[in-house]
């Protein structure tokens, strides 16, 4: 696999100098890793019939009214890979524990919440944990929330538990734009925090919250000397969904392309996040 590998989830850390996540497929739990040598895949428990897959994002699918400096930037990335999540609850989980918080405190929360009340396994690079499931969440008590800093997100979380353990099959089968619809109707999940999960589940980002604060902020950086709209703008998210006009994949492609770079700069810097609801 040659290109950039989009590492935004918070499940992505790195162990043993070597970045790694494990994942929950229908058919089994496996680690992942990726170093100079590419990416590596593990079966740890289950069997191997459902692979994890990485859809390929190809920078010639950049929209042409996009700013010439962002569309170079992101050109020098090359084709970009990202993890379409396999696991929907994961997706859900990841975009609630976002709520309100920036992304450094969302990624501590998640791997806290994971290694407090989830799955632990351990891969070719030491030990990895899984987010806790549906049933689980529902047996925790309210101070076990507390506990690892959910307690805000407790109400959101157990909604949503309650409504994936009868709708999960329905929901998995839905498109990006269907499956962000359904999940807007649990109680405590608004629609960024929908487009979020969605998005993360089926790999397509063409209906992520495009005016969330990380692609504003990576998509300043990359062309600095663009006119962007200030924060309190609400004109941002128009206008980018405007350059890609009716072609999902542009779309797809600016957002996806513009986060991965993100996740490859400043890495000793708080990446931002936006306010999901």
């Amino acid at each position: 696999m040659s290109g950039a590998l989009t590492t935004d989830h918070p499940a992505w850390h790195v162990e043993n100098g070597t970045l790694a996540r494990a994942v929950r497929t229908s058919s089994g739990i496996w680690a992942l890793s990726y170093d100079r040598a590419g990416l590596h895949m593990a079966c740890l428990e289950g069997t191997e019939d459902v692979k994890p897959a990485f859809p390929t994002t190809d920078p010639t699918h950049l929209p042409d009214a996009a700013p010439a400096a962002l569309r170079q930037g992101l050109h020098r990335l090359g084709s970009t890979h990202r993890l379409a999540n396999p696991w929907l609850w994961d997706a859900i989980t990841t975009a609630i524990l976002r709520q309100v918080v920036r992304a450094e405190q969302a990624r501590k929360l998640y791997r806290t919440w994971c290694r407090t009340h989830g799955t632990s396994v351990t891969g070719p690079h030491g030990a990895l944990a899984l987010a806790p499931s549906a049933g689980a969440v529902l047996a925790l008590a309210d101070e076990q929330f507390a506990g690892v800093g959910a307690k805000f997100h407790r109400t959101a979380l157990q909604a949503a538990a309650a409504l994936y353990d009868r709708h999960h099959a329905e929901w998995a089968r839905l498109q990006a734009h269907d499956l962000a619809t359904a999940l807007v109707r649990i109680p405590r999940i608004g629609p960024w925090t929908a487009a979020a999960a969605a998005a993360d589940f089926t790999g397509d980002f063409s209906i992520y919250p495009h005016d969330d604060l990380a692609v504003r902020t990576w998509a300043a950086q990359i062309a600095p000397d663009y006119p962007w709209p200030g924060k309190k703008d609400k004109s941002f998210g128009p206008m980018w969904t405007g350059w890609a006009g009716t072609d999902p994949t542009s779309l797809h492609t600016l957002t996806l392309s513009t986060l991965t770079w993100g996740s490859h700069a400043h890495a000793e810097s708080e990446e931002p996040c936006g306010t999901y609801r």
